[in-house]
C-alpha cells in the first residue's frame, strides 16, 4: 500500500542535539504512535513534517510531493495540533473557527459542534483566560474537524482529565472510519490512547529504534518464571532477568532452550505495552 507520508534519512541538529536519521511511512488506514524518552525528538519530528523547522538532510514527501519543494499543495492534506500554540491568546473560540474553518475546504461544523458540547469548551471565552484542559480540548476541536487525510498530534491528551480521554477516543475511532485517513501523534505512552495504535515508532535521544506493529510486539515479549537454577550462560532469546525471572523476546527459543537444558518453568505471562516500551528503550 502506499504510504501517504515517507521520510527517508531525515536529519536534524539542534544545538548539541542530533535528531536522526528518520525513516518514517504512514499507510493510510492506520495508527501510528510516536513514543520515547523525555526530549527523544518527538515534537521536533512533527515540525520538521510540517516545515516549522527545516531538516539538515533527507526527504519528507506528503502524497508524493516534496514537503521543502515549491508545491505547497501537500499542506492541504494534513492537520496539526501542536503542543503550545501561539497567537490565539485574545480571542474565543467562536472568533478562532471563524477564521480557522474557511481555510479548509473539508471543515466538518458538525463535528466542531459536537467536540464543543462533549468537551464542554465556553464559545466566548478569551482562549487566554481558558485552564490547560480547556486550551487542549479547543485545540483538538479546531484540528480534527479540518478532515485531512492525515493527521498529526503532539501529545493530544495532555491536561485532560479522564472522561474526555475516552471521549477523544471515540471521536478519532469514528474520524478514521470516514476514510483511508492516517494519523501520527506523538504520546508520552498514554495506555488508554495506545489503545488505538497500529504501530509504533520508538525514539531514543534522537535515535530511531525501530517502527514495530503493535500486536505482534505484545506477543513477542514473555515473562517466565523458572524453579530451576538459572545458567550464568545468555538464554536464547533473554531480554533481561531478574531472581528466578526472565523475558524474552523470542519465547519459542527460549522454551526450546529450556527443554534442551532441563530448566523447568511454571508460569509465561504477557508483559503490558509500557514494560515492553521501557524495555526498548533501555537496550539501546
Amino acid at each position: 500500500m502506499a504510504s501517504v507520508l515517507h521520510m527517508k534519512d531525515v536529519e536534524k541538529q539542534i544545538d548539541d542535539f542530533q535528531l536522526g536519521p528518520i525513516d518514517l511511512n504512514l499507510e493510510p488506514g492506520t495508527i501510528t504512535a510516536l513514543v520515547g524518552n523525555n526530549g527523544s525528538g518527538k515534537s521536533t519530528l512533527l515540525k520538521l513534517i510540517m516545515h516549522l523547522a527545516m531538516s539538515d538532510k533527507g526527504n519528507i514527501e506528503i502524497y508524493d510531493t516534496f514537503v521543502y519543494g515549491q508545491d505547497e499543495s501537500w499542506k492541504a492534506n494534513i492537520a496539526y495540533q501542536p503542543q503550545t500554540v501561539i497567537g490565539w491568546d485574545a480571542y474565543t473560540a467562536k472568533t478562532l473557527r471563524d477564521i480557522i474553518s474557511p481555510l479548509h475546504s473539508n471543515w466538518d461544523d458538525a463535528l466542531f459542534d459536537k467536540m464543543i458540547k462533549l468537551f464542554d469548551i465556553p464559545l466566548n471565552k478569551r482562549f487566554g483566560k481558558l485552564s490547560q484542559g480547556v486550551k487542549q480540548k479547543l485545540s483538538l476541536a479546531l484540528t480534527i474537524p479540518r478532515n485531512t487525510p492525515i493527521l498529526l498530534l503532539d501529545e493530544p491528551t495532555s491536561f485532560m482529565d479522564i472522561p474526555s480521554k475516552k471521549y477523544l477516543m471515540d471521536i478519532l475511532v469514528d474520524w478514521m472510519d470516514e476514510g483511508e485517513r492516517a494519523i501520527l501523534m506523538a504520546s508520552h505512552q498514554s495506555a488508554d490512547m495506545m489503545k488505538l495504535v497500529d504501530y509504533l515508532s520508538i525514539l531514543k535521544s534522537g535515535e530511531m529504534i525501530g517502527t514495530f506493529e503493535k500486536e505482534a510486539l505484545t506477543e513477542s515479549f514473555k515473562r517466565y518464571w523458572v524453579t530451576s537454577p538459572l545458567p550464568t550462560a545468555h538464554i536464547s532469546g533473554e531480554v533481561s532477568r531478574e531472581n528466578q525471572q526472565i523475558i524474552s523476546n523470542q519465547p519459542a527459543a527460549t522454551e526450546h532452550y529450556f527443554l534442551e537444558n532441563n530448566l523447568e518453568w511454571t508460569n509465561r505471562t504477557a508483559l503490558d505495552l509500557e514494560e515492553i516500551i521501557t524495555l526498548l528503550l533501555e537496550r539501546k
